[in-house]
């Protein structure tokens, strides 16, 4: 980039970019593929906006000394106490409280259509379909994948898609001593919180199934702590999807 910002420099930076041998293109994504990640983006937003509603009624009713632990469950649990009624709940409070119970009444709903819609994206679509015989990998990880990931030649190996979607150490290393550090969390945030997610369920059941990948995970977790575990795990997974669409196949976990 030269000195200044303009319209003028912003061309020069273009055309110098495009003649790059390294540089990576988007692809036009098509209306169909646009409406796909559509759909993924929409739940997020109705997931997001749930757990907003969750947090409120569990920070309303501990007020008025109802406290209930966190997670999910335990605040659908208020929510039922506000519908019938409970005595602990004055009524002046309860009819503060059921706008949101209604909300996330509707919400759950909207949830349940949009988690029906991509079921059938997933099913109509065969990347989709192969993705899901990854153990952690289900109808949103999969969908998510095969419509985000347009053209997979364009990584060079699973190394570097696995890093494009983040689970791997950034580094600082320097005249020829490697250094480091923290996870990343570059690339798409949505896809590396699906696949960290697939790999808490991957490590959750680890002990019900021999295959590879989950007897890989077992013996990991004699030394390492769970979370770090779990971003290798999810880091593995990126690998193996890179491979099922790079190569059209299934996913093989018992050895051969």
């Amino acid at each position: 980039m030269r000195r200044q910002k303009n319209d003028a420099a912003d061309a020069a930076a273009i055309c110098e970019a495009v003649t790059r041998p390294s540089m990576r293109f988007v692809p036009v994504r098509s209306v169909e593929n646009q409406a796909a990640l559509m759909h993924h983006k929409v739940r997020e937003l109705l997931v997001a906006q749930r757990t907003q509603l969750l947090n409120a009624l569990r920070s309303h009713m501990a007020e008025i000394g109802i406290i209930a632990a966190q997670g999910p469950n335990n605040a659908r649990a208020l929510a039922i106490l506000v519908i019938e009624g409970n005595d602990m709940i004055p009524a002046t409070v309860r009819s503060a409280l059921l706008p949101l119970v209604r909300q996330l009444s509707e919400l759950n709903t909207e949830i349940r259509q949009s988690d029906q819609a991509i079921l059938a994206l997933a099913k109509a679509d065969e990347t989709a379909r192969r993705l899901m015989t990854v153990p952690g990998i289900g109808p949103i990880t999969a969908s998510a994948l095969a419509a985000s990931v347009q053209d997979i030649t364009a990584f060079s190996g699973p190394r570097e898609f696995a890093a494009f979607l983040g689970p791997t150490p950034r580094q600082n290393s320097s005249g020829g001593k490697e250094r480091l550090g923290r996870v990343s969390k570059m690339g798409n945030r949505y896809l590396r919180k699906l696949l960290v997610v697939g790999a808490h369920a991957v490590l959750f059941h680890r002990k019900r199934s021999g295959d590879m990948l989950r007897n890989w995970a077992d013996r990991l977790m004699d030394t390492k702590p769970f979370k770090l575990v779990a971003v290798a795990t999810a880091n593995k997974l990126a690998r193996i999807a890179f491979a099922l669409m790079r190569d059209e196949t299934h996913y093989v976990g018992t050895p051969a």
